[in-house]
């Protein structure tokens, strides 16, 4: 929904009906994860996608009959069969998806969510997805306060925790239910959908390769800030794609946003400087928060003095173990633009918890599992 809700504000502004179609659960090869949209207008454009191509036709017939009727609707895709023509996932994975309605008379709470979401301001929505009456039906909840709700208040009380939950994580997912919130049962499916703020990526030294993965960093979604503590090289025009341009030491100022909690489990830690007296106090700081990924730009020899110094500063092997350097995947890279991929590559591959072999050396999954298996939803 992220990356399309700029196109849906004038739509819904302007009192029309559009039909927004989520993936809610996906499978096996699946091609886009849960919470991936595909948009349909009043005037039949499309905006989105939820599978690479493979079923979008499918799912514009769906979102026309929703925009018609205002009801919604939920789809399971598959293996497509022999047949060339026949709707399914050439890729042999499995889809579930929510086709619902969008307007202003139905959901009055879509201006304050897009907000919300344009804003980075965390946000989820809780959707019924069981087939039946309350199918739509929707809680849209912040941090700090919760907008509708699904009629009985035990429900409401189980799904807003969980949700709660799922939004401090950043992921989204199908939870299930009793009819009355019990947990350990599977009578009402839930999709919670969590809008929380892009991943910070922190990219420390002005340098050319800085420049590349600033760039790479901001294509890859995240909020980019570029720290060091030369100001004539940390300026916006060098680096015109960065968020934010810092002129700090990169110690203190990533010390700074330790302080101000802007480093969690999706951060990405960049140490670009390859000077030993902007790198070592950086990398003490930097290996005990709870950043995802830490790399360090240098050679091996670097490296080691590194470690060598870090260790005599107090920190353990396990800590000294969460260091990416030298930065990057073996690509041969050799310019700052091939370095960069290179270290998106390992900073990808490391978030999916990959073993970055090539696809054509692997048997299995192009896209590993996604789901243990195809959940029922109960009808």
């Amino acid at each position: 929904m992220r990356d399309v809700l700029q196109q849906n504000q004038p739509w819904y502004a302007g009192g029309g009906r559009f039909a927004v179609a989520t993936v809610i659960d996906a499978f096996h090869s699946a091609p886009r994860p849960a919470g991936a949209a595909m948009v349909v207008s009043p005037n039949g454009e499309v905006v989105g996608s939820v599978s690479g191509g493979c079923i979008e036709g499918a799912i514009y017939e769906s979102a026309q009959e929703v925009i018609r009727t205002a009801q919604p609707t939920v789809q399971r895709y598959g293996i497509a069969d022999n047949d060339a023509f026949a709707v399914g996932l050439t890729c042999g994975g499995i889809i579930d998806i929510l086709v619902h309605p969008v307007d202003p008379a139905s959901y009055a709470e879509f201006g304050e969510l897009s907000d919300s979401i344009n804003a980075g301001r965390p946000v989820a929505t809780a959707t019924v997805v069981t087939t039946g009456e309350s199918l739509g039906s929707e809680i849209v909840l912040w941090p700090d306060r919760v907008r509708g709700g699904f009629g009985d208040p035990q429900l409401d009380a189980a799904v807003i925790e969980d949700a709660l939950a799922v939004l401090e994580q950043g992921t989204s997912s199908v939870r299930h239910y009793g009819p009355h919130g019990e947990r350990r049962r599977d009578e009402v499916a839930v999709f919670v959908h969590a809008f929380a703020p892009p991943p910070r990526m922190f990219v420390f030294g002005a340098i050319d390769f800085a420049v590349a993965v600033v760039r790479v960093g901001k294509f890859l979604g995240y909020h980019v800030t570029l720290c060091d503590a030369r100001p004539m090289f940390a300026t916006h025009k060098r680096f015109p794609e960065a968020d934010d341009v810092v002129v700090s030491w990169p110690h203190r100022f990533l010390s700074d946003a330790v302080e101000n909690e802007l480093i969690d489990s999706r951060t990405v830690l960049c140490a670009l400087t390859h000077d030993h007296q902007f790198d070592v106090p950086l990398l003490e700081l930097a290996l005990r928060t709870r950043a995802e990924y830490i790399g360090a730009l240098g050679s091996r020899r670097t490296h080691q003095q590194r470690l060598d110094q870090l260790r005599e500063l107090g920190l353990s092997d396990t800590e000294l173990a969460r260091l990416s350097s030298p930065v990057g995947l073996n690509l041969g890279a050799h310019t700052p633009e091939e370095t960069a991929i290179s270290i998106a590559a390992e900073i990808i591959a490391k978030r999916g918890g990959a073993d970055a072999r090539p696809l054509s050396e692997l048997t299995g999954r192009i896209h590993g599992d996604t789901g243990q298996r195809p959940a029922h939803l109960p009808s």
